[in-house]
């Protein structure tokens, strides 16, 4: 009986071998997570929020590698070209996912060329300045855009990014053109408030999970946030409709896991259980809180509905101002 015990367990070790006779369980070795900007920016945070809490629901670390360059289509075509086996997962963001293929047709990818895991957060834009800069109200920034057309500047984080889409939809809801202000890019949201910081630029619209610190540490003024009320950590900076902009509440930055295109069943339903597990997750929901984001968690196909909304405003704004999208 021993003897045939042994010689079973044998072949099935053996068996274990051959190709197509058996598959690990997913994952059975750490997953790579794409951030597709800049350290210390909006991405970057989401990214490594996910990663900090993600390992306990899948069983496996998950790695952040940032992969910045053109408003987030280079880490995301990293993305879209890897193989679909779960261990290549994207950081999504609104502007590289979104905003791009909407507005700019040569675009290697367009919004829905991937699989959608889930939606992680919405984030409040803001309009800053640097600290001590003579610009105390949304008002002082556009009258002086207005009256110095094509002299004061905004960095971005690219043509086709959140950062500069919503500095020109600032100045298009002013009867301004979009180009009254430069537009002055950066590889990601990290390098353009840096940018405002050393005084490069005189303004800037971003996610406010970038800069939060700086806002309650005094390094920035912020002016308005696209949210319809205030918010309870920033009571005393008013929303864009006080500020009389109530359609710049579009405005909003989001983060989402997205993997390639075609990714197998099973791995689709382990990550949509681990977001489930994330979404009720203590620490994850605190440092989320923290960062000047907002949890919202949604199931894959919300998260295509979702996104496919936010894609159809911003291809009807690139219409507008002589941008055509994907």
């Amino acid at each position: 009986m021993m003897r045939k015990f042994l010689v079973l367990m044998a072949c099935v070790a053996m068996a274990a071998l051959v190709p197509g006779t058996a598959r690990a369980e997913y994952p059975d070795k750490p997953v790579t997570l794409v951030a597709p900007y800049s350290a210390g920016g909006a991405s970057d945070l989401a990214a490594r929020a996910l990663a900090s809490v993600a390992p306990k629901y899948v069983g496996q670390q998950v790695m952040v590698v940032n992969k910045p360059g053109a408003s987030g289509i280079t880490g995301s075509a990293f993305v879209a070209k890897s193989k679909a086996d779960g261990y290549t997962l994207l950081l999504s963001r609104v502007g590289g996912n979104c905003l791009v293929p909407a507005m700019n047709a040569n675009t290697p990818f367009t919004w829905n060329d991937f699989t959608f895991l889930g939606l992680l957060e919405i984030n409040p834009f803001v309009f800053v300045v640097k600290a001590d800069a003579p610009y105390k109200t949304l008002a002082d920034l556009v009258d002086a855009v207005r009256k110095n057309p094509g002299k004061l500047s905004f960095s971005s984080n690219g043509p086709f990014g959140l950062l500069a889409v919503g500095s020109k939809m600032l100045l298009d809801a002013a009867g301004l053109p979009v180009n009254a202000a430069n537009d002055v890019p950066y590889n990601g949201d990290g390098d353009a408030k840096v940018a405002l910081l050393g005084g490069h630029v005189d303004f800037l619209g971003v996610n406010l999970s970038s800069v939060m610190d700086q806002i309650k540490g005094g390094q920035m003024r912020a002016l308005a946030v696209t949210t319809d009320s205030r918010l309870k950590d920033l009571p005393d900076v008013p929303t864009v409709a006080e500020a009389g902009y109530p359609g710049l509440e579009i405005l909003l930055g989001w983060s989402g896991l997205w993997a390639p295109k075609g990714l197998p069943a099973e791995v689709t339903a382990a990550w949509t259980k681990a977001l489930q597990q994330v979404k009720a997750d203590a620490e994850w929901n605190k440092l989320t809180l923290s960062l000047g984001s907002l949890p919202h968690i949604l199931a894959p196909a919300e998260t295509e509905a979702f996104v496919r909304k936010q894609f159809e405003t911003y291809h009807a704004f690139g219409k507008k101002i002589g941008a055509g999208g994907k």
